[in-house]
C-alpha cells in the first residue's frame, strides 16, 4: 500500500513544494505536475497518443471556460463598480446593525445559498469580489476569509436540495439512489459545518501555517 502511494506523494510534493517555497508560480508548478503525471503514466505503461490528445483537448476546453469566466467577471465587476453598486453593497453590509462577526455570518450565508445553483468558478470570480470589500472594510484577514469561502462552498455542494456533489457521485455510481447518497453525505455536512464554525471562532486554525511559512 505504501509503495503504491509513493508515486502520488512524490507528485504532490513536486507540484506543491515549489509553490510553498516560492520557487515557482502556481502556473509553473502546474506545468511540473503535468510533466510528472506524463512520466508516471509512461512508467505505468498506460500512456498513449489517444489519451494524451484527449487530455490536451479537455485541458484546452477547461482553460477556455475559466479564462472566459475571468474576462466576463472583470467586465461585470467594472460595470458594477462604475454604477456605484459595489459601494452601495459594501455600505449596506458594513451598516448592518450587527457586530463585525455577524456581518461575516451574513456574507457566509449568501455564499452558501449561491453554492446551490452556481459552480464555484462563477462564485469565486463574480460574486466574492463584490462581497470582499465589506470584509476589507471590517478589517478581517483576507486569507481567513478565503478559507471560510472554500469550506463554505464545500458545505454548499453537499447540501440539499441541489447538492451538486451528489450528482457527481451519481454519475460515478449510477446504481446508487440519490436518497442513499444524500443520507451518506449528511455526516460530512455536519463535519463541514463544525469545521466552518471552528474557523469562524478561531481564525488561527486557518492562519497558523501560512504565518509559519511566510510570517504574519
Amino acid at each position: 500500500l505504501m509503495l503504491g502511494m509513493l508515486p502520488h506523494v512524490i507528485l504532490t510534493v513536486v507540484t506543491l513544494g515549489p509553490i510553498l517555497t516560492g520557487m515557482a508560480t502556481p502556473t509553473e508548478a502546474a506545468a511540473v505536475g503535468v510533466l510528472g503525471t506524463v512520466v508516471m503514466a509512461a512508467l505505468y505503461r498506460t500512456l498513449s497518443w489517444a489519451r494524451l490528445k484527449s487530455a490536451a483537448i479537455l485541458t484546452a476546453q477547461q482553460s477556455s471556460m475559466m479564462l472566459f469566466l475571468a474576462v466576463a467577471s472583470n467586465i461585470f465587476g467594472a460595470v458594477f463598480t462604475r454604477l456605484g453598486s459595489a459601494t452601495l453593497m459594501t455600505d449596506t453590509l458594513v451598516g448592518l446593525p450587527l457586530p463585525p462577526l455577524g456581518t461575516v455570518l451574513v456574507v457566509m450565508l449568501l455564499i452558501f445559498l449561491l453554492g446551490w445553483p452556481f459552480e464555484w468558478p462563477a462564485i469565486v470570480l463574480v460574486f466574492v469580489p463584490l462581497l470582499q470589500p465589506a470584509i476589507i472594510a471590517l478589517k478581517f484577514d483576507q486569507l481567513w476569509f478565503a478559507t471560510l469561502v472554500a469550506v463554505n462552498l464545500q458545505t454548499a455542494f453537499l447540501s440539499p436540495p441541489v447538492a451538486m456533489a451528489a450528482y457527481y457521485l451519481k454519475a460515478v455510481a449510477p446504481d446508487w439512489e440519490l436518497t442513499d447518497i444524500y443520507w451518506g453525505m449528511a455526516e460530512f455536512m455536519v463535519l463541514q459545518g463544525a469545521g466552518l464554525l471552528l474557523l469562524l471562532c478561531f481564525p488561527e486554525i486557518a492562519l497558523w501555517f501560512p504565518h509559519w511559512l511566510y510570517g504574519p
